[in-house]
């Protein structure tokens, strides 16, 4: 048996939701935030990194 192969980075999303809302609050391994009603849309923006991600602290 041959061991399962590791990763050799490590990338953590994160999804917070806004409690008294139905707002998610996404954070992306590079420091993008985002926030969406929708938990696919939400995903889909995390997953299409760098496409729309900016810096922390820039508005495009």
């Amino acid at each position: 048996m041959t061991p399962a192969p590791r990763l050799t980075h490590r990338e953590v999303y994160r999804v917070d939701w806004l409690p008294g809302t139905d707002v998610l609050h996404g954070t992306c391994h590079c420091g993008a935030e985002h926030a969406s009603q929708d938990p696919v849309e939400m995903w889909e923006w995390l997953l299409s990194h760098p496409e729309g991600h900016l810096p922390r602290g820039v508005r495009g």
